[in-house]
């Protein structure tokens, strides 16, 4: 059964707890491995723009497989903010936040911060741009789980984009103790993740990307029986209505990091958003427990499945105020 936030009593109390949703969501998650691989980052070429560089950057995210990813980095003094751009379910994967042609340019979150003084890296997920699996179509994660029976996609995006923030943490022009991450959709759930389960990251901005499993119309979303298959191990709280964790646990697991919930309250892809901010409302017991009250928000618009420019300025000025 989930842990209700409800129930903790003091803050004494709440490092205990916190470990009892950390195992909840790793049950879900599945096998993890416990070592890190060597990333041996590689700089494969270099494009001039003005104000910035862009890098495609070559790394490891396990012992056999290398990947790239779009690397923006201002002209100008070292030590700088970074901002991890997490794409969202698009086939263009990385080329999407890197503000190639083809996507959303409301969406091209690495170009946008690089011009805002920020180093930024998009990478692709699994089955994502450069990651799909030969012969099968973006999304389509059967091979993945015939090489990783025990392991969950959701699993997967979250080490490598831990390793994505190894990378940003060990790139010279940036400063460690600054780094934040952003998405839209599946990039939404992605950022909040890796910011639940890496204090590395210092500030947070999701855009459009959950809604409460409990009050959802269609759970099965999050563990489909083919195609992108995120959570497999939550299929029968699925089925039982008994789920082991929910987004509010998650916000918690995030606290205290800044953390800025952008929420579209006529979402045509995820039903019954409003719970969004009822789950901002229980985590935020928790932010006000950490003497950080204020480092949670929830900004909600009318405007459908999108970033609207007002939501982007918001974003810009939580990471000026975070970062």
């Amino acid at each position: 059964m989930v842990v209700e936030l409800t129930s903790l009593k003091g803050l004494g109390d709440w490092p205990v707890m916190r470990k009892e949703m950390e195992a909840a969501v790793a049950s879900v998650l599945g096998k993890m491995p416990k070592e890190r691989v060597d990333l041996q980052a590689k700089v494969m070429d270099e494009t001039d723009f003005s104000g910035y560089v862009r890098r495609r950057i070559n790394y490891f995210v396990d012992e056999w497989n290398r990947v790239s990813a779009w690397m923006f980095v201002p002209e100008g003094s070292e030590n700088r903010p970074a901002l991890l751009c997490m794409h969202g379910m698009t086939p263009l994967g990385k080329s999407e936040p890197a503000g190639m042609d083809g996507g959303d340019p409301m969406l091209a979150f690495a170009r946008h911060y690089a011009e805002r003084g920020y180093v930024t890296l998009a990478p692709d997920c699994i089955t994502c741009g450069e990651r799909v699996y030969s012969r099968l179509e973006p999304f389509d994660t059967e091979l993945f789980y015939k090489d990783n029976p025990k392991m969950s996609v959701m699993g997967k995006m979250l080490l490598d984009h831990m390793s994505c923030v190894e990378l940003l943490a060990e790139t010279q022009e940036v400063d460690p103790a600054r780094i934040g991450a952003i998405g839209h959709d599946m990039g939404s759930y992605n950022a909040l993740f890796l910011a639940a389960f890496d204090d590395r990251i210092s500030a947070c901005v999701a855009s459009c990307g959950i809604t409460s499993f409990v009050e959802d119309s269609e759970p099965e979303r999050w563990a489909q029986e083919a195609g992108f298959v995120l959570m497999p191990k939550l299929r029968s709280a699925i089925e039982s209505r008994e789920y082991p964790f929910d987004w509010d646990q998650i916000l918690a697991l995030v606290a205290p990091s800044p953390t800025l919930l952008i929420t579209a309250l006529n979402d045509e892809l995820l039903p019954n958003t409003r719970s969004v901010d009822k789950a901002m409302k229980r985590a935020l017991k928790i932010y006000k427990m950490l003497g950080a009250g204020s480092a949670i928000a929830n900004l909600t618009h009318s405007d459908g499945h999108r970033m609207t420019p007002e939501a982007l300025g918001a974003a810009d000025n939580w990471f000026e105020r975070w970062l």
